[in-house]
């Protein structure tokens, strides 16, 4: 299935059974940040998609906001507390061990921007599905990883959701 099928499916789903949109949310967001799912599913378009249906009237954007920014986070913490176990073991599981370039990119990226790394990595494909790993790997401090997580999980859902909703209404203004 290509990208675009599956973004629709989803928005598809979310429109038709709109109470399950918080739900679907975090879960796409959970698996979009989690190290080892965030390379075969991309729901970042699916959370663009979900935000037309925002702007549509139908969805309150509010708990869909929340629900993505918890699942992003989770993954995230999902993935530094893998990195934090299994340390250098995880260079050689998949689907990273397909991927050799992303472990040692993250690890020049979290050395040199330490905490703001994580912020900034949220909002870059690769570096997303490594940084919460390698800061595990090098043990970065917990509360530390903790607030660059759950501050860019926050900014992170908002603005994928936000693109669709006001992309959605500049549309809606530019052709009535």
């Amino acid at each position: 299935m290509d990208i675009d099928a599956y973004v629709q499916q989803v928005i598809d789903f979310v429109r038709l059974h709109e109470a399950w949109a918080a739900p679907v949310v975090l879960l796409l967001c959970f698996a979009e940040s989690l190290a080892f799912i965030s390379l075969l599913i991309p729901a970042w378009a699916a959370l663009v998609g979900i935000g037309t249906l925002i702007a549509a009237g139908g969805l309150n954007f509010w708990p869909i906001w929340i629900a993505g920014a918890i699942g992003a986070a989770l993954g995230d913490w999902l993935s530094y507390w893998i990195g934090f176990k299994l340390e250098t073991r995880v260079y050689h599981m998949w689907p990273l061990s397909n991927h050799p370039k992303l472990i040692p990119a993250g690890e020049s990226f979290v050395k040199k921007w330490g905490a703001l790394a994580i912020f900034i990595g949220r909002f870059s494909g690769p570096l997303r599905a490594s940084v919460p790993i390698v800061a595990g790997i090098f043990a970065m401090p917990f509360w530390r990883f903790q607030f660059a997580n759950f501050t860019s999980a926050f900014v992170w859902a908002a603005m994928l959701l936000t693109i669709g909703d006001v992309g959605s209404q500049i549309i809606k203004w530019i052709w009535p």
